[in-house]
């Protein structure tokens, strides 16, 4: 194991004893940053989706900033704006909570779209534009956006050139018994200020030197030519779904674009990379193809008529594709 790979999974495994019960959301959280992506996560209040992001800023050395995402958000209140100085005499720009590593954009939904506009040229092209002015946003920068799905008064759709922008949309459930008991004990020991064994435990605190120095590191992970060729296929599968499984003839309207996969290879290798391995198998495919696929593939009015999902045609088309 490399020295990155070791100091990766070391912060997995720290995160994983601050956010009990969401294993899975820390590693796509990781696998998000190595790819240099942005990570939509959907979940209900309480499960810790914030906390998750601060831990991950805390761990690194690292800029953190959270946006609430209101209806009267301004866009200048994202990018930052032109500020008179009475002094100079002149306007001075004024930076923003973009201008930041790692960004929180809560409750995203929640903000109308010139604001959601605003995020998507950050988010895209790592910069903003105020005053005729283009500002470069840091080498290492991550935005995780949230939003509510059982509050829908007052939000808004995110349109699907902004959720393509999406690295990865994942979705977290709430915690079963045994994890809801450790978050118990967890809070309990926090409150009381006994938590300092875990805080000792804490790993080396990265750099954003190491962790772009990771992101290089994984692009060696060597894919092979029937790997490839099965994960193309997938993608295909998602536009043309019908030859697959006759079961979903007319139920897709759009499928992946080729931003999926270069999404899905970029996860796909990093997730072989934390495992241990140098090489890229289909379970790892496997592992991201819903977080990489949900939000990228437009289902038909008959599929939304049957209360098909995106992820019920991600699972038909992984059980239908032949396997290399």
């Amino acid at each position: 194991m490399s020295d990155l790979r070791e100091k990766l999974v070391g912060l997995k495994n720290h995160m994983q004893n601050h956010i009990i019960g969401q294993e899975d959301l820390v590693k796509k959280l990781l696998i998000t940053l190595l790819a240099g992506g942005h990570a939509l996560v959907e979940g209900a209040p309480g499960l810790a989706k914030t906390k998750a992001i601060k831990t991950l800023a805390e761990s690194i050395s690292a800029d953190y900033n959270r946006i609430q995402f209101t209806p009267d958000l301004l866009p200048s209140d994202i990018t930052g704006s032109d500020i008179y100085v009475a002094a100079t005499g002149k306007f001075e720009f004024r930076k923003g909570p973009v201008f930041a590593n790692l960004v929180l954009a809560d409750e995203i939904n929640r903000a109308p779209a010139k604001v959601q506009s605003a995020l998507l040229e950050a988010m895209a092209e790592r910069q903003v534009s105020v005053g005729g002015k283009r500002y470069p946003l840091s080498n290492l920068f991550m935005v995780m956006a949230t939003q509510n799905p059982i509050e829908h008064e007052g939000t808004y759709n995110l349109p699907e050139a902004q959720l393509d922008r999406f690295l990865m949309y994942i979705k977290i459930d709430q915690p079963d018994a045994a994890a809801e008991k450790k978050i118990l004990e967890l809070v309990r020991r926090e409150d009381k200020n006994e938590n300092k064994e875990i805080n000792n435990a804490a790993p080396h605190k990265m750099t954003i030197e190491e962790i772009l120095a990771a992101q290089q590191e994984v692009l060696a992970i060597h894919t092979s030519e029937e790997v490839e060729k099965y994960l193309i296929e997938l993608i295909m599968a998602t536009r043309k779904p019908e030859k697959y499984n006759n079961t979903l003839t007319g139920m897709v309207r759009y499928g992946a674009s080729p931003r999926a996969t270069i999404a899905l290879d970029k996860c796909s290798k990093i997730n072989a990379w934390l495992e241990g391995r140098n090489f890229v198998t289909p379970e790892d495919i496997h592992a991201v193809a819903y977080d990489v696929l949900r939000h990228r593939i437009i289902l038909s009015f008959e599929a939304q008529a049957e209360e098909l999902s995106s992820d019920d045609v991600i699972s038909a088309l992984l059980k239908a594709v032949p396997l290399p």
